[in-house]
């Protein structure tokens, strides 16, 4: 039973994790003032066609360590990092940080983006 604890609590991030989980608030806040950051999009093709946020760059989570080459223009920068309910964009953040990057987990994904009014374009 501890041990399904624990790994509940690595998985969503709670416990081990060298990167800053952030609400879909924050998100908003930081999109609005802060000029050095980037969206990333870790669910898969049909998903993010389905809708995403403006600018979002798609790199689905099975694919994103052999496509990091297509962040290093982004690797000064924060990356603000989304799935759809936020369990995907813990697995990719523990990615990116552990290859040099700054990654902003997004606590409820683009459900919780959704639920404080974020554009989502098609």
């Amino acid at each position: 039973m501890v041990g399904l604890v624990i790994y509940f609590s690595y998985t969503k991030g709670w416990i081990l994790a060298n990167f800053e989980s952030i609400t879909p608030k924050q998100v908003q806040t930081l999109l609005q003032n802060d000029e050095n950051v980037t969206l990333l999009d870790v669910r898969t093709i049909e998903e993010f066609k389905s809708g995403h946020l403006r600018d979002a760059k798609l790199i689905p989570l099975s694919k994103l360590e052999e496509n990091l080459d297509k962040l290093q223009a982004d690797k000064h920068k924060k990356i603000i990092v989304y799935c759809r309910s936020g369990n995907r964009s813990v697995s990719a953040s523990r990615i990116l940080e552990s290859h040099g990057f700054t990654p902003l987990n997004v606590k409820q994904g683009i459900i919780g983006l959704m639920g404080v009014k974020m554009e989502i374009v098609k």
